[in-house]
């Protein structure tokens, strides 16, 4: 836990317990995250610091103050049943109310910019509080709900949203069955500044890590969406190349590993697919990093760029990699003894971020050609090529379809 707990004072003069987790930059844009029906827990709290490293001040306000305040529960059936208990207790006009108040307070505070925009994120109970705010909050900009519970049963309000809404809904979620589901979906779609996913084959609370439910994949692509719509609203503005570019520079030509990790959140992890080298971790891939790849590669080892998308999380780079084996590299040709070969291999790199840092890399290369080019695959009868796989990305004009027995037999035949 990063974060801290305030007091948040409304304009009635009350004042209830929030979770404050402040921006990874000091100050940013803020977020007012609503809990589920268990209260401001454990979950909410990593749910906000999560939200804290990519760049935001997020308050998380106890909904519950009214009729019992601190509630914190866990996820057994015994909390369980105190949770639902409270959850028929709760008065959601009220919820909204205190929603409000919570992004006036926030204002107020200095880890807040000021220059931008405001969001709610909201989970469960949270979830349809948050769609609630967009329909209700006119200096809103921007909503995210997860598997809000009842949000079919206030579809009459939709027509007031004037916020980004971003709707994430399981497919398997007793508590939104297939009609609401499509009630939802119908009505939003007419609403131009909504976006509603579903996810397949996931149940309520896929996005709460060690949960019954939890759904990894499903989790990281709705947190990619939910940042790039936070992002595209409030901010704030990360130059991802630039932070990339200086990530390379440290690997590959200051070759300097604290300025590396210096460049990757806390517990990174770097993944090279045809390998599986790298590290989890800080400690393992600060290892890595230091005695098995940065002071380990060939001088002459260099980058020739190829293409390069730049997304709201992430960089996708295309590139070639071109080197002389004149040294045992262990990340790319683990155990091969150094062979004095001249590689070209095409790469492609998938690098995302948390805020201003990195936090994973996905390495992606074929290591028939690289093992072709060191004399180590004979391509004879195999559908493998070498060094030709990066001549033709650098030359697409080079023949296509020379490993395909069958090619010629087309070459007469006519073309719909």
């Amino acid at each position: 836990m990063s974060g801290k707990y305030i007091q948040v004072q409304n304009q009635e003069g009350h004042s209830f317990g929030a979770y404050l987790a402040t921006s990874i930059d000091g100050k940013g844009p803020g977020i007012v995250l609503c809990q589920e029906i268990f209260g401001v827990n454990q979950a909410m709290r990593e749910k906000a610091d999560l939200l804290a490293e990519e760049g935001y001040s997020v308050l998380v306000p106890d909904l519950y103050w009214r009729i019992a305040p601190n509630t914190e529960l866990g996820y057994s059936a015994e909390d369980f049943e105190k949770a639902f208990q409270l959850y028929q207790k709760f008065d959601e006009d009220l919820g909204v109310q205190d929603i409000q108040s919570s992004l006036d307070f926030l204002q107020t505070l200095d880890v807040i910019d000021q220059e931008a925009g405001q969001a709610v994120v909201g989970y469960c109970l949270g979830g349809k509080l948050a769609y609630l705010a967009a329909c209700r909050i006119p200096n809103l900009d921007c909503a995210v709900a997860y598997y809000g519970v009842g949000i079919e049963k206030k579809l009459d309000e939709a027509k007031n949203i004037k916020a980004k809404l971003v709707l994430h809904i399981a497919e398997l979620d007793q508590f939104c069955p297939e009609q609401a589901r499509n009630d939802i979906t119908a009505k939003l779609r007419n609403i131009k500044a909504s976006e509603v996913y579903i996810y397949p084959n996931v149940d309520h609370a896929f996005a709460r890590p060690q949960g019954a439910h939890f759904h990894k994949q499903s989790a990281l692509i709705a947190h990619e969406r939910t940042i790039a719509a936070l992002r595209k609203k409030i901010g704030p503005d990360y130059d991802l190349a630039e932070l990339w570019e200086e990530h390379i520079k440290y690997e590959f030509e200051t070759r300097n590993v604290p300025d590396t990790m210096a460049t990757m959140v806390k517990e990174p992890y770097v993944n090279h697919i045809p390998t599986m080298t790298g590290g989890v971790g800080y400690k393992q891939l600060s290892r890595f990093y230091q005695y098995h790849f940065v002071h380990g590669n060939p001088q002459d080892m260099s980058l020739i760029p190829i293409s390069r998308t730049v997304g709201a999380t992430q960089v996708v780079d295309e590139f070639i990699m071109s080197f002389t084996h004149d040294t045992e590299i262990d990340w790319l040709i683990p155990g091969v003894a150094p062979t004095g070969k001249k590689v070209q291999i095409p790469m492609l790199g998938v690098v995302k971020f948390r805020g201003p840092k990195l936090y994973h890399e996905h390495i992606y290369w074929d290591q028939a050609s690289v093992l072709v080019q060191i004399g180590l695959l004979n391509p004879q009868g195999l559908p493998v090529a070498g060094v030709e796989t990066a001549e033709k990305l650098l030359d697409e004009s080079r023949p296509s379809n020379t490993l395909m027995p069958s090619w010629s037999s087309s070459q007469d035949k006519s073309v719909a």
